[in-house]
């Protein structure tokens, strides 16, 4: 009886997708700090070479201690503005949190138009320029916030911790994001890989439309945690469920995660729902995403023993609902 029990316990661990890894009792990736963050700071740069200015809402921790950066990337037609959600929690996790504003691909699209021009107006913003506009803006953006960080009359003075910083970005700004972390563009004939990025989170995934996605991806070297749901799908770029649940297996064995909510449509990773979607809201989506992106920041980004364990043990199951799926290779 007792070599039966053995037996199968021994096929039960061989068949788990994770290391047998009890989460660390004492890490918890919801707890934030006693005293809330401040309000968020507002300032615009100026990107000289391409005479173009790029607003930022800056989530800061209440520690003045240099804190890691970790950025995000709205999608289409918003802004800086955008997911405060996700900005307060990880300011309150000790992180500086970088929302940037894309001119060009922002609000400024479609507002102050009427309805019937505002769609065209998305489908047209939805470009290569727009999007090379975008990419260009994350180094722009890190070269501007390391001198400010070396500036003692900069109200960032001091507070970044410019060797570890995480991007990630939902929609058009995982996109962007990808094309930052690691993804080859053009059918693999062009890098845009911003070397100072040490971690990437991906909001909506998506494979290239032309090429092979595992020659895509072939290059991504860093840690990248993919979020996406189960009716993720946006009126506007035309990715299907095929294509975000294809970047997962096309990414290279390594430190990479992949979270699909059940039920969660585009809107899920933002603050609000969107035109024509139809299933309601659940709140345990946005519990599960700052869990496990705040894990996944810790484990990454601070070198965090008791989130990587978190991570690759049984934390998930901690914040997932049954129908949810986690995986990581």
């Amino acid at each position: 009886m007792r070599y039966a029990f053995l037996a199968v316990w021994c096929l039960t661990f061989m068949a788990r997708p994770f290391p047998l890894l009890a989460a660390d009792a004492d890490y918890d990736p919801l707890k934030v700090e006693a005293t809330p963050p401040s309000e968020p700071l507002d300032l615009t740069i100026t990107d000289a070479a391409r005479k173009r200015d790029i607003p930022l809402r800056i989530y800061l921790p209440t520690d003045n201690k240099p804190a890691p950066v970790v950025m995000f990337s709205h999608g289409l037609g918003g802004s800086r503005e955008m997911s405060p959600f996700i900005g307060r929690h990880w300011a309150g996790r000790g992180y500086v949190a970088v929302f940037l504003q894309h001119p060009g691909s922002d609000t400024s699209v479609w507002k102050g138009k009427p309805l019937g021009e505002r769609m065209p107006a998305m489908h047209a913003a939805a470009s290569g320029e727009n999007f090379m506009l975008r990419v260009k803006d994350v180094p722009a953006v890190l070269d501007d916030l390391t001198r400010r960080n070396k500036d003692q009359g900069d109200p960032l003075f001091g507070r970044l911790d410019m060797e570890h910083i995480g991007m990630s970005g939902h929609s058009f700004g995982a996109i962007t994001t990808q094309a930052v972390s690691g993804q080859i563009a053009a059918r693999g004939r062009i890098s845009l890989t911003e070397p100072r990025i040490k971690a990437a989170i991906i909001m909506s995934p998506s494979t290239p439309k032309q090429g092979d996605p595992a020659q895509a991806f072939s290059s991504v070297k860093i840690p990248w945690l993919l979020m996406t749901g189960t009716k993720d799908l946006s009126l506007i770029g035309g990715a299907d469920m095929k294509s975000r649940l294809g970047v997962y297996p096309a990414l290279p064995a390594g430190e990479k995660y992949e979270l699909v909510l059940h039920n969660a449509e585009h809107s899920a990773f933002t603050d609000r729902a969107l035109p024509g979607e139809k299933e309601k809201r659940n709140p345990n989506h946005h519990k599960a995403m700052l869990a496990l992106s705040t894990a996944f920041w810790d484990a990454y980004l601070k070198d965090d023993a008791a989130a990587k364990t978190w991570l690759d043990g049984d934390g998930a199951k901690q914040v997932l609902e049954a129908e949810d799926r986690w995986q990581r290779k």
